[in-house]
Parts: C-alpha cells; structure tokens; sequence
C-alpha cells in the first residue's frame, strides 16, 4: 500500500490537472494496487458475510474525480481513495465495510479508517433504525461489544432526544445518532503492514452483527 500512500500525499500537495496528466502512469498503477486489495477483500469478507459474495471491484469503489458541480473548493481530484463493500452493492442504500486511505496533508477525516455501517439516510430509514435501537437495547448495545477496539461514531447526532422517545431512554444517547457506523481509526504502520489484508478482514468480522442489525431496519421499509 505504499504506492498508494505516497500517490494521495503527492497528490494532496499538487491537485492540479497538470500534475495529475503528467502523473497518469503513476496513478493507474496506484488503482490496480487498490483494486488489487479490494477484489481479495471482498472474497475474505463473503467467506463470512455471504451478503458480500459475487460483488465486483467496480460495485464498491468511486471515481478519483471530484463533482465540483455545487463545491466552493474547485480542487479537481480527491485525495482519499475508498472501498465501500456493501450487499448489492455501494448505491443500494444498505450498511457495509467501508476501507479509507487518506493523504496526509488533508484534514478531512485526519486519518486512515475502518468503519461499518450506514450514513446520509433519509428521515424514514432513521427512524426505522431508532426503533430498533429502542426497542432492542441489549442487542444493539451487545453488536457494538462484540466489535472489540471499535467506536461508535457521534459526530452526526441532535442534540436533543427525538420526539417519540422518552427523554429518560436507557440508550438515549444512540437514539439521538443521524448516521450509525462504527469506526476504527488506523494510522500508516497499519496500513503498511505486511499482513494488512488479513487484519481488516479481521477487524471488519467482529463488526458483522452490526452490519445485519442496521440491515434489518433499513429493510423493514421495503
């Protein structure tokens, strides 16, 4: 993953179309490393999430090209490359394991991540979510403790309990959450470590029932 690091620091420092033209050997080398790694990956995460199995590299990575249709910041690449391996794929609308390498020189996310779940649902996925999340404490609280080393992530939350649930909710800090993932932050010596492929394989396991359980929630809506 070396290559890959250094193409999106580089990158990161030159987000110009020049550099980039002038660097496109560079930057097909570095999307047949990613690949590489994502088409392997997906086999490790169907062997124990048959959800995952016949995916393709292609349903669950992104384009390099930024939309600029409605940014301020008109930089035209990104400088992170992602793999998001979902069921049916990275536009169904369903949870998954998200793998994220990040230039260093960014501060989007500020690091490397791991992370498994669903963001930017609608209204009615949400709260189909809560309701489980409120009507099935112990399970939910028992899929994030089986994620060992892994976090919630509360950025995106209210700040005040919805209204359907009572302020005094066991759980009611979960209940306040817009997006529901968990997430890992790794740093360039895990990233670069030989066995890389078998630890995030690992890692993303112990995340499994926590996948299913947002599944469950989104699906109920079909």
């Amino acid at each position: 993953m070396k290559i890959v690091l250094d193409f999106l620091n580089q990158l990161a420092e030159n987000n110009n179309k020049e550099w980039f033209d002038a660097n496109k050997s560079f930057y097909k080398e570095v999307k047949q490393t990613f690949e590489a790694f994502t088409e392997n990956l997906i086999v490790n995460i169907g062997e124990f999430d048959p959800t995952i199995r016949n995916l393709t590299v292609k349903d669950c990575t992104y384009r390099i090209y930024r939309d600029l249709r409605f940014s301020k910041d008109k930089t035209p690449y990104k400088t992170h490359i992602g793999a998001y391996i979902c069921p049916n794929g990275k536009k169904s609308g369903l949870g998954g394991y998200y793998f994220h390498l990040e230039s260093n020189s960014k501060q989007y996310l500020s690091s490397h991540l791991l992370a498994t779940g669903a963001v930017c649902l609608p209204n009615n996925i949400i709260n189909s979510i809560r309701e489980d999340v409120f009507t099935l404490p112990k399970e939910f609280e028992n899929c994030i403790s089986l994620a060992k080393g892994w976090e919630i992530d509360q950025a995106n939350k209210m700040k005040t309990m919805p209204k359907q649930f009572p302020k005094e909710a066991v759980n009611a800090e979960y209940l306040k959450l817009k997006d529901f993932i968990l997430q890992k932050k790794i740093d360039d010596s895990y990233v670069l470590s030989s066995n890389l492929l078998e630890k995030v394989t690992e890692e993303f396991e112990k995340t499994m029932k926590f996948k299913e359980f947002i599944n469950r929630a989104i699906t109920a809506l079909d």
